[in-house]
């Protein structure tokens, strides 16, 4: 997630006689049934947007972004289950409704979770103070993701998959790794140099274990007993970058491996990571893909992916939107998730994201903008995105 954060001109072309958005929002609202629990996804993948922490919105204005979402045409959404939870629950109700299908990402840093007397590491005024993950209670996250989830089944809300955690292999959402007071040092390329690797290994195995609590209570649910379960959306920020912040991160493969010898595998479906490759051309948005995915596997030779973030930024806030440099690039992302999902590695590509990071927001001045547009349209099952 960032900083407060994770061939479609034919359908422009229609979308350009469609009705009024007013009346379309209307419409779906009323009518558009949500669809049947259990049914299989009839595309390769999954392609979505995120919009998290809504629950920090009021009633009126969760209704209003979900209902641009639905009427955009979006069929997957990545929403969070954060404090005030009650907020969250409303979110997910809204969503299920439009028949929109969620995957909730668990906010770690709910600090319900943890004992009262624990406090969070320090960011030093330069990023927010966040919870150390060997601080995570488990009888406590067991209690309240319970109650969380009945709540939500008793509403007949079907999750299609769960995501616990967010980028805990970088200091800016797990504790355990160190923000340094001021920039200017190497940061760790591997976990022999963490600077509190007992504490960090620690906080690897209450993930693990947090990872199968949410299994368990999964499957005591009726409506989301069979959701997928992937794990914690890895950062993919690099160690020069790192060293300039001054914020401890391990690569994502790497953290990976170190999940497996925790034996995540036997518990999840695929592995959470965030893709920000940035401007570049197109070859090399695509070696940038290929390496970072590079530990994605199909089933059966390991697990594939799930790209709960990705994003690339325009910067141009002005309207009418520019959005034709974004777009290429974006375009030629999606040829690259094409081909991994092709070969089984990648399962599902979720846009971050749809309005509050204003450059790279892709609902811009009242519409889904044509970069947005490119990057959630339906994966067509032929392999590229034109």
């Amino acid at each position: 997630m960032l900083w407060g954060r994770s061939d479609f001109e034919r359908m422009r072309g229609v979308a350009q006689t469609r009705v009024p958005l007013a009346c379309a929002l209307a419409v779906l609202w009323a009518f558009a049934p949500a669809l049947p629990a259990g049914a299989d996804d009839v595309l390769s993948g999954r392609i979505g947007i995120n919009r998290v922490n809504l629950a920090w919105l009021s009633r009126g204005d969760q209704e209003r972004v979900l209902k641009e979402i639905a009427a955009s045409g979006i069929t997957h959404v990545r929403l969070s289950l954060s404090r005030p939870v009650e907020k969250s629950i409303e979110a997910l109700e809204m969503a299920d409704r439009l028949g929109l299908k969620i995957l909730l990402e668990i906010q770690l840093g709910n600090k319900d979770y943890y004992p009262a007397e624990v406090r969070p590491r320090t960011g030093f005024g330069r990023i927010w103070d966040v919870q150390r993950l060997s601080d995570l209670d488990l009888d406590l996250y067991r209690a309240h993701l319970r109650s969380a989830l009945r709540r939500i089944d008793g509403m007949g809300i079907r999750i299609d998959a769960v995501e616990p955690g967010n980028e805990i292999n970088y200091s800016a959402y797990n504790g355990d790794l160190v923000v340094y007071e001021k920039p200017g040092w190497q940061t760790p390329r591997n976990v022999s140099e963490v600077a509190n690797r007992s504490a960090f290994e620690r906080g690897l195995d209450a993930y693990v274990g947090a990872v199968r609590i949410t299994r368990e209570e999964l499957r005591g649910t009726v409506h989301s007993r069979g959701a997928l379960l992937i794990s914690a959306g890895l950062s993919d920020v690099g160690a020069d970058e790192a060293d300039y912040r001054g914020m401890e991160r391990l690569d994502p493969g790497a953290f990976v491996s170190l999940l497996r010898e925790r034996g995540i595998d036997a518990l999840i479906d695929g592995y959470g990571i965030h893709v920000y490759p940035g401007r570049k051309g197109d070859a090399a948005l695509a070696r940038y893909v290929t390496t970072l995915l590079d530990f994605c596997r199909p089933e059966g030779e390991g697990k594939p992916c799930w790209v709960t973030e990705w994003g690339i930024a325009n910067t141009a806030l002005s309207c009418p939107v520019d959005d034709r440099e974004r777009e290429g690039a974006i375009r030629a992302v999606r040829r690259s998730f094409a081909e991994l999902m092709e070969k089984g590695r990648l399962k599902a590509a979720f846009y971050y994201d749809w309005d509050t990071q204003p450059v790279y927001s892709v609902w811009r001045c009242g519409a889904l903008s044509p970069a947005g547009v490119a990057a959630t349209e339906p994966d067509t099952g032929e392999g590229s995105v034109r």
